[in-house]
């Protein structure tokens, strides 16, 4: 996530795979999507290393055992996990014959949710100084969209779509 000019130089990085000066966000959800923990470090952490931190929360706060990752996350943190936390890390990978994209169920959750969290519009680019704040703010994006949720109380529908005649 793009850093403002408030995000301190302690907390922020550049990761020169996306070429981007700020903050990553590694977040933990169930399969339906519903945010589990929250992690914010300098955009210059690797991937797993991130996920250690993320895995770890999940571990200390739920009884969660069996994750799905995409294949950024493959090595050695699926033996540490394994060895460590005692929990399965699955690595969801795409088929050998796919060409272009294609969604694939299990890998987009975390994706989906992220989407869901950008919403927002405080959450659209990184504001605060601490990573914490920016954890908290997250946090009560996910409780709105829950609480959104059960409040509604049937699934979500999409609206019909309007179809205008131009003649």
């Amino acid at each position: 996530m793009k850093g403002a000019d408030t995000v301190g130089r302690d907390s922020r990085g550049y990761d020169a795979g996306k070429k981007i000066n700020g903050r990553k966000r590694f977040i933990v959800t169930d399969t339906l999507g519903l945010l589990v923990t929250v992690t914010v470090l300098a955009a210059s952490w690797q991937d797993r290393d991130g996920a250690k931190a993320a895995l770890l929360s999940a571990y200390m706060a739920t009884p969660i055992r069996h994750v799905f990752a995409d294949q950024g996350f493959t090595g050695r943190l699926v033996d540490w996990t394994r060895d460590i936390l005692r929990i399965t890390l699955e690595i969801l990978r795409k088929p050998a014959d796919q060409r272009g994209f294609a969604v694939h169920p299990r890998r987009w959750v975390v994706e989906r949710t992220l989407a869901w969290l950008t919403a927002y519009r405080r959450l659209a680019r990184d504001y605060e100084r601490h990573p914490e704040v920016s954890e908290a703010i997250i946090r009560w994006a996910a409780i709105a969209g829950m609480t959104r949720r059960i409040t509604r109380g049937r699934p979500a529908r999409r609206q019909a779509r309007r179809t205008f005649n131009w003649t």
